[in-house]
């Protein structure tokens, strides 16, 4: 108990004299939060003082098309699969990956194609799927990258290795990362807003894929939900008033003040900033996410589903909306791409419900002078299977999964417009000329953001770890 009392006493006498030279623990904290957050965080809470070098992107809108979207149903087009529809996939062909184990008990891999036409659309003549209409109007606002591949062969692996750079869970995800390395330009909103569809799909999402994993948990993704609550817990408590949270706050604040500057756990730093930070979302965030003075122009852009809280179409509007505050990455999830069977039903529905929106938001970005700085993201966690699965018949069939080759597009802030990047063999198997690996992409996206992505670091359990783990490198051909 003496030694308890006698640590306290030093803690007190040392936090005195910080605090008479104006530089206590709990006021370095506090001005960071109260004063206006400069556009690249802090030495504090954030990984890096400013960028590495001038940043062509001041945000990210990620549009996350969870399940896997088709890429010989949308933009890589492969007219020669007509001539080997039905017959059997080379086995030199076959054999260069690896299939999951959903096909294993299949005895015939027949080649299909897509029942779907494509034409060429804009200046770029960019082959676009009849699924894409809208998408097709902006084509040559986007940079299309065919050649994307990764090592992940299900879903959730799969996908945590897109967001996160490594097929385990626990690792920091990409917008956690921009938030440890740059902070934010909006002092009343997160660093990372999350924003799902409802719905969902057949295969669940995990919030590993926007948490902190290692970093500091004020750097999680904070999910906006549709309804009346558009964060949980929130809101005082019925009968609590607003100068009595506000005492609240002080007094957790003290404590843990004193708890830091007896323990120097940054874990408590990040206590106080997330406190600060829901106090403040408490006015900020029903303003954000208000579209009820959105006019009537705005939704036909979007499309009539932007009026239903929780559609696709109504985040991508929200997404526009936190963009215009200055919300440093914002990520979208939107889940269904997973066509193993029935594949021309089931992708004819995930287009109808994100095609128009996502035009729409590209459309909107640009008439506001938002996209010279935004970039925006498309795409799944991997590509399909160029034969069937299942059953072929001639209004029928599906496709695997495949690491193999998948497309994503980029648009925005320092990217090149209207051109198509990489190439895959004649079956949509194999890339055959500029591949991208993930961990490139990933490079590629924090470059553009004025981010070395060998320099962001943080070092954990005796090593430094950054997103693209030890690989990785800039595609320079697609910057602008």
């Amino acid at each position: 108990m003496d030694e308890i009392k006698r640590q306290l006493q030093f803690a007190e006498s040392r936090r005195g004299f910080l605090k008479k030279a104006s530089l206590g623990f709990g006021s370095i904290a506090l001005s960071s939060m109260l004063a206006p957050s400069s556009a690249f965080g802090s030495t504090l809470f954030g990984g890096i003082n400013g960028p590495h070098f001038p940043a062509k992107a001041k945000r990210v809108i990620y549009l996350f098309q969870s399940g896997a979207p088709s890429q010989i149903e949308t933009f890589d087009y492969k007219p020669s699969l007509a001539k080997w529809h039905g017959k059997e996939i080379p086995p030199s062909v076959k054999g260069t990956q690896r299939n999951s184990g959903m096909v294993t008990d299949q005895s015939t891999f027949p080649l299909v194609k897509s029942i779907f036409d494509f034409k060429q659309y804009g200046q770029s003549g960019t082959w676009v799927s009849e699924l894409f209409p809208y998408t097709a109007e902006v084509v040559d606002e986007l940079c299309l990258i065919n050649s994307m591949y990764t090592e992940a062969i299900n879903h959730e692996p799969a996908v945590m290795f897109l967001q996160t750079g490594s097929q385990l869970s626990g690792r920091p995800s990409i917008g956690s990362w921009l938030s440890y390395g740059l902070g934010s330009d909006n002092k009343n909103l997160p660093n990372f807003v999350v924003l799902v569809s409802k719905g969902g799909g057949a295969q669940p999402l995990s919030s590993a894929a926007w948490g902190n994993g290692f970093l500091a948990s004020h750097h999680q993704g904070v999910q906006f939900r549709s309804g009346k609550d558009p964060v949980l817990y929130l809101n005082n408590p019925h009968g609590v008033h607003d100068h009595d949270r506000r005492r609240a706050l002080d007094y957790i604040k003290a404590l843990n003040d004193q708890q830091y500057s007896l323990w120097n756990d940054p874990e408590i730093q990040s206590k106080i900033n997330q406190y600060e930070m829901a106090y403040k979302m408490q006015s900020s965030v029903p303003e954000a996410v208000d579209t009820k003075e959105e006019p009537d122009h705005i939704y036909k852009l979007y499309g009539e589903d932007a009026r239903i809280p929780g559609t696709y179409a109504a985040n991508c509007l929200q997404a526009r909306r936190l963009a215009e505050r200055d919300v440093k990455f914002i990520q979208l999830y939107h889940m269904g791409w997973d066509q193993h069977g029935n594949l021309p039903g089931g992708i004819k529905r995930q287009a109808k419900d994100t095609d128009q929106a996502t035009a729409g938001l590209l459309k909107d970005l640009k008439q506001r002078g938002l996209l010279e700085d935004t970039l925006v993201v498309w795409g799944g966690e991997f590509g399909r299977t160029s034969f069937s699965q299942g059953r072929l018949t001639a209004e029928n069939y599906g496709r695997d999964h495949h690491p193999g080759c998948f497309t994503m597009w980029m648009a925005g802030a320092g990217v090149k417009k209207g051109i198509v990047y990489g190439k895959t063999d004649e079956f949509s198997y194999n890339v055959v000329e500029n591949p991208v690996h993930v961990h490139d992409f990933q490079a590629t996206l924090l470059h553009l953001l004025g981010i070395d992505h060998e320099r962001l670091t943080f070092k954990h359990q005796g090593r430094r770890y950054r997103l693209t783990d030890v690989h990785g490198h800039v595609v320079k051909d697609i910057l602008s």
